[in-house]
């Protein structure tokens, strides 16, 4: 009893006088949060007056939307959550969609949501939002301060979850809670939460090695779980004691080195048709780090891929997740590295003289080659100015092994995932299923931040480019040398072949003009480059990563050739009954 007095003693001799400003900046500190984005408001300027000072760096966007991206992009290459900041009503509610991308990334996330006044809450008054209820859809959890007292707490509490729960935390303070005065301690990290998760049910292990063991055709699906964990040489291992393929989920081209010889590339839209043909005859599929997306999973190239009677064996940290989308035979809830590590403990044990299938592993060689010559193929054929498909080859094979590349939503980014190979994780940084456009350039401008000597591209379509361009001004105001490459096909491309294939080429809003997106650039302070020749790409390339400087390559391609529908199955060839529209109906066009 004595003991346990003075020891609280010591507990309330370490607390400090601080005020709600001091406490929430000392709580980032504490978690290593070196940078936070957003444009500069009233509602958190004396918590931003103390940003120098504690050696954290604000990023000062042109748009609060671009902030939640650069923050989404920077935790995926750093492992380090990121944090973002608006001014309560407009600013916090501008970032809505970077949020909403982030949460279906499962990115790590605290958001710092300045609100009313405890004065003024439910008085519509100047710039109040009920911010708390907007956020409650796209966040893992919203944390609300109601207590100067438990400011500190508060922000802990977000950063455990976020990490926990893998994806973005709202913490709403009211903006009068910034000041005044309070007593307490600043914990470390690791007094508060636990990154890291066992490897599961051991008798799930067991099941999954007993599986595994017995498969005639295994094939690996690694997903971002498995860069999350820091698996991938653990799931290499796997795949090598095993002979199993090995494929990457939906745009996350980066879970598996793209040059092992047991490597067939991404599933999923504009995937690799060596992966899918390969996934489609596996009688057990090793799912590692993967939710196994609805859309990541959907038929492509008219291949039905998913296999429909292999046993799954799914390992997810998110309970939620296991057998959301495709029912599994074992499902194991735990670190992916950690599961991975006993699957390939036991699988030495149970199978202790693994010999290489020669044979499979000339199938998947010969796929692979095919695939790879079908995309160079499709990229050959002459452009008007140039092949889409063209521009990305040369630009995949102008970029050096270690670039970073962040991809949008739209016609050429997403034929990119074709085309992008990596063989080393946190390097592909794509818009991933919430599908919003003008997410590249800022992913990329923090993905720049995160890893500041890796050459850093963002694809971007022209459409998606008038969304984001904008923060131009933000790198070269910070020196952040992105290479913007922005294929310019003058139209939303991606919604112009519905028009082709369903509107019997009607082009209603998919037309679009704009500037000469180079010399906007240069107008910016950045270097411009208008490109309309394939051979000129390469040397363009070399040119800009010695110059290091923030970079826009505005590179003309040809609007005509056109990848195919993001979702057959969501369109429908037209009805149309009422007289003055049965010209557009397919009956009487599609004769």
């Amino acid at each position: 009893m004595v003991k346990q007095t003075e020891e609280m003693k010591m507990s309330v001799r370490q607390k400090q006088k601080m005020t709600p400003s001091e406490a929430i900046v000392e709580t980032l500190v504490a978690e290593n949060i070196k940078e936070v984005y957003g444009i500069v408001g009233s509602a958190f300027m004396d918590m931003l007056d103390l940003f120098p000072a504690a050696g954290i760096r604000f990023i000062p966007v042109r748009h609060e939307q671009s902030a939640g991206h650069m923050a989404d992009a920077y935790e995926r290459v750093s492992g380090t959550a990121g944090v973002i900041v608006g001014q309560n009503g407009p600013g916090v509610t501008n970032m809505v969609t970077s949020v909403a991308a982030a949460n279906q990334a499962h990115s790590p996330m605290v958001v710092i949501s300045p609100s009313a006044g405890t004065n003024s809450i439910g008085l519509d008054g100047f710039q109040e939002a009920n911010q708390v209820s907007i956020f409650q859809d796209i966040t893992k959890e919203t944390v609300r301060v109601t207590n100067v007292n438990r400011v500190a707490d508060n922000l802990r509490t977000a950063f455990r979850i976020a990490y926990a729960e893998r994806g973005p935390v709202l913490f709403d303070i009211p903006r009068d809670l910034f000041y005044g005065e309070l007593e307490d301690v600043i914990l470390k990290p690791n007094q508060y939460r636990v990154d890291k998760r066992g490897i599961g049910d051991q008798n799930s292990i067991e099941k999954a090695v007993e599986l595994l063991k017995n498969a005639k055709k295994p094939v690996i699906i690694s997903g971002r779980g498995t860069v999350d964990a820091g698996g991938i040489d653990t799931v290499v291992n796997i795949a090598e004691y095993l002979t199993a393929p090995a494929s990457t989920a939906y745009m996350h081209n980066d879970a598996f080195p793209a040059d092992h010889p047991l490597a067939v590339g991404p599933i999923g839209y504009m995937g690799s048709k060596a992966a899918m043909y390969t996934l489609k005859e596996a009688d057990v599929v090793l799912a590692v780090g993967t939710r196994l997306s609805q859309f990541g999973t959907l038929p492509c190239y008219d291949i039905d891929y998913f296999p429909k009677n292999a046993k799954i064996i799914q390992i997810d940290i998110n309970p939620r997740q296991i057998g959301r989308t495709h029912p599994v035979e074992v499902g194991i809830i735990g670190d992916a590295k950690a599961a991975s590590d006993e699957i390939y403990r036991q699988l030495q044990s149970a199978l202790p003289s693994s010999e290489k299938d020669t044979g499979r592993m000339q199938v998947v060689g010969n796929r692979k080659k095919e695939w790879e010559q079908e995309l160079i193929d499709l990229a050959m054929e002459d452009g008007n100015p140039i092949n889409p498909r063209r521009a990305l080859l040369e630009l995949t094979k102008a970029m050096p092994e270690n670039s970073i590349v962040s991809t949008d939503i739209g016609n050429v980014s997403s034929t990119a995932n074709a085309y992008l190979k990596f063989n080393h994780p946190r390097r592909h940084i794509a818009a991933l299923t919430f599908g919003n456009t003008g997410f590249a350039y800022p992913a990329a401008l923090g993905a720049q931040l995160a890893d500041t000597d890796a050459p850093v591209f963002a694809i971007i379509g022209d459409g998606a480019w008038g969304m984001s361009l904008h923060e131009v001004s933000t790198a070269v105001e910070q020196n952040i040398p992105v290479v913007a490459c922005v294929f310019n096909n003058k139209s939303w491309a991606a919604e112009k072949k519905n028009q082709v294939d369903f509107y019997d080429d009607r082009y209603v809003g998919s037309d679009i003009s704009a500037p000469e997106f180079a010399e906007v650039a240069k107008s910016m302070g950045a270097l411009g480059y208008t490109i309309e020749k394939a051979e000129d790409i390469a040397p363009v390339i070399k040119e800009v990563l010695e110059k290091r400087k923030p970079t826009v390559l505005n590179i003309y391609v040809d609007g005509t050739q056109l990848a195919p529908p993001f979702r057959k199955d969501a369109l429908k060839m037209p009805t149309r009954f009422l007289d003055k529209y049965k010209h557009l109906d397919f009956n009487e066009w599609g004769k």
